[in-house]
């Protein structure tokens, strides 16, 4: 089966949800190594380096098989 590379670079914000970014889709591991090594010299990622992470889906197949609950938090759960 195939599968593509997905190139994320993700960062923990004090008191925020976690910020995401999709970088890109690869067809290969070492494409989606280039275009990290592109990113990592751009201002935000090369400061955040720990931040990157590549993972590896096989295409036509489900990732998510589950449902899910969303949890809200409001101000006063914040303290």
């Amino acid at each position: 089966m195939k599968s593509v590379f997905i190139l994320w670079h993700t960062q923990e914000i004090p008191d925020q949800e976690k910020d995401a970014k999709l970088i890109g889709v690869y067809e290969s591991r070492e494409a989606a190594e280039r275009a990290k090594r592109r990113a990592s010299k751009q201002p935000g990622f090369a400061e955040h380096l720990e931040g990157f992470a590549i993972d590896e889906y096989q295409v036509g197949k489900d990732h998510w098989t589950e449902g899910f609950v969303t949890v809200t938090h409001t101000e006063n759960e914040k303290a």
